[in-house]
């Protein structure tokens, strides 16, 4: 036990290192707790995963909370939490930090240690038998799996950006592998295997995790521990997600809220970078109010206000801040796009074409390559999909509207529903909502890695096309995945194409740009997905007339 003096708010608190909590199976996880000095019983707030509980996070010169020795990655900040009544709990899962064992990222078996924690946490001295889960990313993600199993003492979670079903937000894409996680798993096997962890953790990542997520390539249900089931998510939550993370963690957020039927449940979309709102007092706010009003049994009206709040944007990080009632947002005039091809001008660069209010009368087609790789050999074309060459904003169609003739927001889920071909046995579709000036520069956000990204994004195999025709919705097709629909050279097929939920004001004289391309494009540079190489030879997109093509834009009219 360590008396820790806090330079910074001159406060006291207890340090814990290295306790033992005990698993149903007779393990021996290690956390770390820290807790006010004063005796008392107070609420937990408790994290478990892989980043190492005691490795300090060198914060972002930026970040709005100033750095100290406790900071650890994408968990909340002690001198700021502990003086404010709460224990923090950092527990190393299972072959991480200081945990011995099987490491297994976002299974059923993390969730049941998860479930184990909570209750250990809840038994202790210091504790008034409440706990909640509050963190980012990953310790947001098994939030959603952790309330699967239904922890008696688990009073509220905040899923602080983070993905609830591993198939369709994190792995396959539309049925599109992302290498994001194959990325991000190679990152940490490493750390575990070369780095100081490997001094502590014996043999601990030799289960074939890539191999299990490759060959689970269908949502076949042996990926089901890694998914929200929502019916039994009724613990009260605050979902936070960001518009720009809509290549591993909105949709989610989104999707938390739509489906689970807690009656106690909030909605919060930011927008810009991963980690800095969680540490700005704003967002703290919302987080303590949120935790206080639970865990602390503190009437501070949290749950009288509107359930949705959202970061309104205008285009380059600018956001005004607006409260709704429900979401998608009731008042929303689902308004169709249709693609209108029969002036598509090429063949340099992306072939041009228009968004137009109605369906053209006559059919028109635009036909383009499906690779841009060329003749390159396999190493070169392995480099081209990891470090970012993969990236073709050249390939395709371009779809623009005309200049806006006034001021139009769309905010909500969206869809691209066309028909298209292939001269081979399957096609990648990538979809990308772009934004420009009536200069026609291109404006846009910080993404949540840091780099620049456009409005929003879709993937599609299209032998994945086959839909869940009960959870599907007009604005939100779910597809099965669960069997390959390979196409017939020249066989025409409507497709139905999530694109993840956004919001962007347009204003008066700018212009939407729809891409629609058989490869990554602008603003994937962290999310790059592989393209199988049966993807070849040429795609076509059809529309007017009997292929009434369109996306369908959550139109918010004015207040």
């Amino acid at each position: 036990m360590t008396i820790v003096a806090s330079s910074e708010t001159k406060e006291f608190f207890i340090l814990d290192r290295n306790v033992d909590v005990p698993m149903r199976d007779g393990a021996l996880l290690k956390a770390d707790v820290y807790r006010p000095k004063d005796q008392g019983k107070y609420p937990a707030i408790l994290n478990l995963g892989p980043y190492q509980k005691d490795k300090l996070w060198v914060t972002p010169s930026n970040l709005e909370e100033k750095p100290n020795e406790y900071m650890n990655w994408e968990t909340i900040n002690p001198e700021i939490w502990i003086p404010e009544g709460y224990v923090a709990v950092r527990v190393d899962g299972r072959g991480t930090g200081k945990s011995q064992g099987q490491y297994e990222p976002w299974s059923l078996g993390e969730s049941i240690d998860i479930y184990d924690a909570i209750e250990w946490a809840a038994s202790q001295p210091w504790c008034n038998g409440k706990v909640g889960l509050l963190g980012i990313s990953y310790y947001a993600i098994n939030q959603w799996f952790a309330a699967n199993q239904q922890p008696p003492s688990l009073k509220a979670i905040i899923p602080w950006e983070g993905f609830a079903d591993i198939y369709r937000d994190g792995l396959y894409h539309g049925g599109i592998m992302c290498l994001f996680m194959s990325n991000w798993y190679t990152a940490h096997l490493l750390h575990h295997n070369l780095g100081r962890a490997s001094q502590t953790v014996t043999n601990a990542w030799e289960r074939n995790v890539l191999s299990f997520w490759l060959r689970n390539n269908l949502d076949t249900g042996a990926l089901r521990g890694s998914q929200a089931d929502w019916d039994k998510i009724t613990v009260p939550f605050l979902s936070v997600g960001n518009w720009t993370g809509m290549a591993l963690h909105l949709r989610g957020n989104t999707e938390a809220y739509m489906c689970s039927p807690s009656k106690n449940k909030k909605l919060r979309i930011q927008n810009g970078s991963h980690v800095h709102a969680f540490y700005t007092t704003e967002g703290k706010k919302d987080q303590m109010r949120f935790l206080d009003y639970w865990l602390k049994g503190i009437e501070n009206g949290v749950m009288d206000e509107p359930p949705v709040k959202l970061a309104i944007r205008h285009g380059a990080d600018k956001i005004e801040w607006r409260y709704e009632n429900e979401w998608p947002l009731a008042r929303t005039q689902w308004t169709k796009s249709y693609f209108d091809l029969s002036k598509a001008t090429g063949p340099t660069g992306p072939f041009t074409s228009a968004l137009t209010h109605n369906n053209p009368t006559k059919e028109s087609s635009c036909t383009y390559p499906a690779t841009g790789m060329g003749t390159m050999g396999s190493t070169s074309a392995a480099s081209a999909q990891v470090m970012g060459g993969g990236i073709k904003p050249d390939m395709g169609v371009a779809l623009y509207t005309e200049p806006m003739k006034d001021d139009l927001e769309i905010t909500g889920p969206l869809a691209a529903v066309f028909w298209v071909s292939s001269s081979s046995e399957d096609m990648d579709i990538f979809i990308t909502m772009r934004h420009y000036d009536e200069n026609g520069e291109e404006i846009l956000e910080t993404g949540q890695q840091g780099a620049p990204v456009p409005v929003a994004k879709g993937w599609l195999r299209v032998s994945h096309r086959e839909l869940d025709e009960k959870k599907s919705l007009p604005y939100r097709p779910y597809h099965q995945h669960q069997r390959r629909l390979p196409l017939t050279p020249g066989e025409i097929v409507q497709v139905q194409v999530e694109i993840w939920p956004t919001s962007m004001v347009f204003k008066k004289g700018h212009r939407m740009r729809l891409d629609v391309q058989p490869r990554d494009g602008i603003g994937s540079a962290s999310y790059l997905h592989y393209h199988a190489d049966y993807n070849t030879g040429t795609n076509t997109i059809y529309a007017g007339g009997q292929y009434e093509s369109y996306i369908l834009l959550p139109v918010i009219p004015k207040a």
